[in-house]
């Protein structure tokens, strides 16, 4: 009578919790081998052919292509010829319980003697390799231990032949034991947990497992490397002191032979008084440091940040800028072309605005809770203001519809609020993206935090005559250090590296960016 077995999701390693089927490789009905693949998966790390340990007819397959099966779960039931033992493996592989041999008698186990050893399977799970087809063995019940050598000596008896005698036999009989203990199959399925303890030196068969039925996970494994390396720290802690202490039933009698020769020394021996170490001063972290503190611990444990950076001559920029302010102070009485000197900063969010708008990757933010990205449609630019009461990022609202005096007039009205200390909340929240010019502390680079729960920061170093390869010539131009951080959730690092391309490109020739405005 065939056997159903169940094989499930085993432990893919890398700390991963599930896989998505992308190809199930073998249909219902299908006869498979053992360690043939049955089914194509997807982790976080790569894409991975699982072998089935079982063969036979595969009765049933569990989730469609495409969905997500955590480790664990049931991935086919495969029905095997003949009747199977308590533990889901066939009659066949059944040990006997009087010498640890399999029930099908000595003729078997001489032929099996005789057979060649195979080459083994060849499949590979995760980087795992078998170098040749294991033996199919029973699995250890949680009850069940290897048994261990009487600790009582053997009584003498009055005839010493027979002592002699009873005492060979015991020890051969230990010795049949000790080898069914070393040859009883362990309880391990995922090849990860074998190699793990192989590589740390562990003997799978001194653990007892957690798992159903006595199986050993990758948990247990590492719990005993932990209490391993506990039990080590300890062991190499010294056990006896640089002075031995007196035992306190001794104490009364030797106290009054040192007395008098202490008495003199101490007598005439000043008192030492160590100084007062300073105290450290503690400083409460509140108020809007307190609040900054919280976001900033926040973004570097939750967000995988990374960041690449690029110098760029802002010789062009500049000279762009100075016109603009030109043209004003030509102009003051024209109520289209006069009005407030255009910023630096005002023209560095131009260009990203537009650099957004070509990847807007980086326009984002990250919901885990719904595990999706979520792309913000307008800009709202925050930009870093360093005050009394510490660092704030005011935020400027739709800076993709501004133009460059909108955005000075607006940066200069956030920046005065905020050295006043009468920011609102809605003035301080709701960035998708920050521009954070940290040249004005007269640094050229930095690998700044992400403002959470924002994607991405653009760091500006400061603005310096360097020398510059220009037009082929050797020449003192104004260089400028652009830095990209970004969440590497949102995007890989092609992206990042094309927006920071194309803003260092239009630094370097602001009319770049007339083929879009």
């Amino acid at each position: 009578m065939a056997q159903v077995l169940e094989f499930k999701l085993p432990d893919l390693g890398e700390g991963l919790t599930g896989a998505e089927i992308v190809r199930w490789l073998v249909e219902v009905g299908e006869v498979v081998a053992v360690d043939q693949p049955v089914v194509e998966v997807e982790t976080a790390k790569a894409m991975v052919d699982v072998p089935c340990p079982y063969g036979g007819v595969v009765t049933a397959r569990f989730g469609e292509e495409g969905a997500e099966v955590p480790v664990g779960a049931p991935l086919i039931t495969v029905a095997v010829d003949g009747p199977a033992d308590d533990d889901g493996r066939p009659a066949g592989e059944q040990r006997s319980a009087a010498d640890g041999s399999r029930a099908d008698g000595p003729r078997a186990e001489d032929s099996r003697a005789q057979a060649p050893r195979s080459e083994g399977s060849g499949n590979v799970l995760v980087g795992y390799g078998t170098s040749e087809a294991p033996a199919r063995r029973r699995r250890v019940r949680p009850g069940q231990s290897a048994p261990s050598a009487p600790a009582t000596p053997a009584a003498p008896t009055a005839n010493g032949r027979a002592a002699t005698a009873a005492g060979g036999r015991a020890s051969a009989s230990l010795r049949a034991r000790t080898a069914g203990a070393v040859d009883e199959p362990v309880p391990v399925i995922s090849p990860l947990v074998r190699r793990l303890a192989r590589q740390n030196g562990l003997d799978l068969r001194e653990m007892a497992g957690s798992g159903p039925e006595g199986l050993i996970l990758r948990a247990d494994v590492e719990y005993a490397l932990r209490a391993a390396g506990t039990q080590t720290g300890r062991d190499r802690t010294p056990t006896t002191e640089p002075h031995p202490r007196v035992p306190p039933a001794q104490a009364p009698a030797q106290a009054p032979a040192q007395a008098p020769s202490q008495a003199p020394s101490q007598a005439h021996a000043p008192a030492a008084v160590a100084p007062a170490a300073p105290e450290a001063t503690r400083i409460p972290l509140k108020g809007i440091r307190g609040v900054m503190a919280d976001k900033l611990s926040r973004s570097r444990t939750e967000i995988p940040d990374a960041t690449c950076w690029v110098d760029a001559d802002a010789t062009e920029l500049m000279r762009a800028r100075d016109a603009m302010r030109r043209f004003a102070e030509e102009r003051p009485q024209n109520p289209v072309t006069g009005g407030p000197k255009i910023s630096v900063l005002a023209l560095l969010t131009r260009i990203c605005t537009a650099a957004l708008a070509r990847f807007p990757e980086l326009n984002s933010s990250v919901d885990m809770a719904a595990r999706e990205v979520v792309r913000h449609p307008a800009v709202h630019l925050g930009f870093a203001a360093q005050t009394e009461r510490g660092l704030v990022v005011p935020v400027v609202r739709d800076a993709h519809t501004r133009n460059a005096e909108s955005l000075t007039a607006e940066f200069a009205r956030l920046t005065e609020a905020a050295r006043t200390g009468t920011l609102t909340p809605a003035e301080l929240t709701g960035g998708t993206f920050t521009l954070n010019n940290y040249g004005v502390f007269g640094v050229d680079g930095s690998t700044p935090i992400i403002n959470h729960p924002e994607a991405a920061m653009l760091g500006v170093g400061r603005i310096v005559p360097k020398p510059w390869v220009h037009e082929g010539e050797l020449a003192v131009r104004q260089v400028v250090q652009l830095s990209l951080t970004f969440d590497h959730r949102v995007c890989d690092g092609g992206t990042a590296g094309g927006f920071l391309r194309y803003v260092a490109d239009c630094v370097e020739q602001p009319a770049v960016l007339l083929r879009t405005l």
